[in-house]
């Protein structure tokens, strides 16, 4: 066995005990990991998808920023749970959302740039030959794009049908080559997509009318400390206010909802009747482990990327933000813990889903795909993707797909296909005869973890305010 691959078997190994992304298992096996380049771009990895794009076409661009200091400057952390039922294929999907205005790529970019006074220009459109157009033109200019392909059709993740149309999050096509484009997703290599499927994958949800964000070069000469710092304090007043907020679907209420639906048996949305018979928790378990942790696609629960921006923004500031740093950890802990039980490793089945899932995320972080045409038996399979049109549902299946979207390559993407197709199959078995033996003692566990995890963030959310003044 080869050295390589021993260390590819101990980084998934941490990724699935853990919960962590990529980046920071890698971190732990790997002493100093060297950042790894195609051509003249650069991949530093990242955790929040948004804030991630941002940081490294700065990075690429000569400005030393780090993410936690974009993401702050973008509002931080916010919450939201919507749990969606399908009857066209009687499946459950659990959304979740951890970053300030998650449901809203669009408004959150657009105010993140502005606070960082980062001049850019924002393409839409809802005609496919015209985005398509503009992006070879930027490309061919030599200047990233940060786009919002549909995550079953650009092909990489290796989704299911049930998953076509749930929208996705930002990525970076920063070079085209033939009749692909390349794409940094948070990764460690280039991610290979046919050019026809990226044009296809951005045009999907229409809401998002093919939107795409170009920064122009000359505006990370601009990233002073007096600049970030006005970014940061704006983006501190952002998230006091925002988790002061009463919506109970996209504000700090929304776990204390979440919280009760877990135990209410009258409720229609509650989990003791939507699952009452056991058939899609398993799927939504997995689905909520893949929400809280940094393992899944959109990042994981964010409280300690946000704890991060307050031990920067503290000097930076001057303001005492090193105690509300340290209470986030704390906090994201407590999310740790929930995902824990949700999907705790001595359930035999969990913990095969578990791996599979760290097993497909490092084959293609790590290594980078070729994306191919979906294909596939279009059985139900891993979670990801908050529904499209702003968290409203998903915007419905393209005239013929019906196939589970996959990687078509060799070596390392024939690995994540492979396990695609098993977690695919795993989790519809398990969907169809859940592993839990007692759902009631299950649900008041969750629901307690996330009544203590609500007390803990409003109280936080209240100490930020007492912090700036508020």
């Amino acid at each position: 066995m080869t050295s390589k691959k021993q260390l590819k078997i101990r980084i998934r190994a941490r990724m699935a005990k853990t919960g962590e992304s990529y980046t920071a298992a890698r971190r732990h096996v790997v002493d100093r990991p060297e950042p790894r380049s195609d051509g003249g771009w650069t991949f530093h990895g990242g955790r929040e998808p948004g804030s991630a794009a941002i940081a490294a076409v700065l990075a690429n661009q000569g400005a030393a920023i780090s993410e936690p200091l974009v993401f702050l400057a973008g509002g931080g952390i916010g919450a939201g749970y919507i749990l969606w039922e399908f009857k066209h294929d009687d499946s459950r999907h659990l959304v979740l959302g951890f970053r300030n205005q998650w449901q809203y790529h669009d408004r959150w970019m657009a105010k993140t740039l502005d606070r960082l006074g980062l001049a850019h220009a924002v393409h839409t459109t809802s005609g496919v030959r015209g985005a398509a157009a503009r992006l070879t033109g930027e490309l061919d200019a030599g200047r990233p794009c940060i786009v919002l392909p549909d995550r079953y059709h650009v092909g990489y993740w290796g989704l299911p049908a049930s998953l076509d149309g749930h929208g996705g999050h930002p990525v970076v096509v920063y070079r085209r080559d033939g009749e692909d484009v390349l794409v940094d997703d948070r990764g460690a290599a280039p991610i290979r997509v046919p050019r026809a499927r990226m044009d296809a994958a951005r045009a999907r949800v229409p809401s998002y009318k093919n939107v795409m964000h170009v920064l122009d070069p000359a505006a990370a000469g601009g990233l002073g400390a007096e600049r970030l710092a006005a970014a940061a304090l704006e983006g501190l007043h952002d998230a006091a206010e925002h988790l002061s907020a009463s919506s109970e679907s996209f504000s700090l209420p929304a776990w204390r909802k979440w919280s009760r639906l877990l135990v209410d048996p009258r409720n229609a949305k509650g989990w003791p009747r939507v699952f009452a018979d056991g058939r899609g928790l398993a799927g939504a378990l997995l689905s909520m482990w893949e929400g809280v942790e940094p393992v899944g696609a959109d990042g994981g629960n964010l409280r300690d990327l946000f704890a991060d921006a307050l031990e920067e923004a503290g000097p930076l500031l001057g303001l005492p933000l090193a105690g509300l740093a340290g209470e986030f950890r704390r906090i994201h802990g407590l999310w740790h813990g929930l995902a824990e039980a949700a999907l705790p490793l001595e359930v035999e089945e969990f913990a095969r889903m578990r791996a599979l899932t760290a097993r497909i995320r490092e084959s293609l972080l790590a290594e980078g795909a070729a994306a191919g045409p979906p294909d596939g038996d279009g059985e139900d399979g891993t979670a990801g993707g908050a529904p499209a049109e702003s968290g409203a549902g998903p915007a419905g299946r393209a005239d013929g797909a019906d196939e589970a979207g996959g990687i078509d390559g060799t070596g390392e993407a024939d690995e994540a296909v492979a396990g695609a197709a098993e977690l695919r199959e795993l989790r519809a078995a398990v969907d169809r005869a859940s592993p839990v033996r007692d759902q009631q003692a299950l649900f008041a566990d969750l629901s307690e973890r996330l009544a203590e995890i609500h007390r803990a963030e409003t109280e936080a959310a209240a100490a930020l305010r007492d912090v700036l003044g508020r």
